[in-house]
């Protein structure tokens, strides 16, 4: 598999994890309003439990937004070229981890054939963490310590 197949692969696992998380909290959000809505008209101003359905709605629509805005740049990444230095967007392979330089979306899984078990798992930082600030303008066979724990730049793609 070429690098730019490994690139493709590697974001539309994470469109579809972040898809996910979109859809979740569409139906989530939905039940709220829903749950407000059977409640029945508003029985004096300070109804505690119309605020309550009324907060996590609006809780749901935020987490909601957040998924929308980040698929949007994973569609943006999908027409990216490959890069040669480690910056947004780059996909970096340690010999300890694989990072895609991206969203703060945590760890996620890559179904892998190449791979023994069949999968990979990679974790998707965004540009405020620490080991994104570390990794960040440098090249293959670079290194670099984050936590006390070396790693060498294998691969950037």
């Amino acid at each position: 598999m070429t690098q730019e197949e490994k690139r493709i692969k590697v974001i539309q696992a994470l469109i579809s994890h972040q898809q996910h998380i979109a859809n979740v909290a569409k139906q989530e959000m939905d039940s709220a309003q829903q749950q407000s809505n059977d409640y029945g008209a508003n029985v004096d101003r300070y109804d505690s439990y119309r605020t309550k359905m009324m907060r996590a709605r609006d809780m749901y629509a935020k987490q909601l937004s957040n998924a929308n805005a980040s698929l949007r740049f994973l569609n943006e990444a999908l027409r990216m070229k490959p890069f040669s230095k480690a910056e947004h967007g780059a996909i970096v392979i340690t010999d300890k981890q694989r990072f895609f330089l991206s969203i703060g979306a945590g760890k996620f899984v890559v179904n892998d054939n190449e791979s023994p078990t069949g999968m990979q798992y990679y974790f998707a930082i965004s540009a405020q963490t620490p080991i994104y600030l570390a990794i960040k303008g440098k090249s293959i066979g670079d290194s670099f310590i984050v936590n006390g724990v070396a790693q060498t730049i294998k691969e950037i793609f």
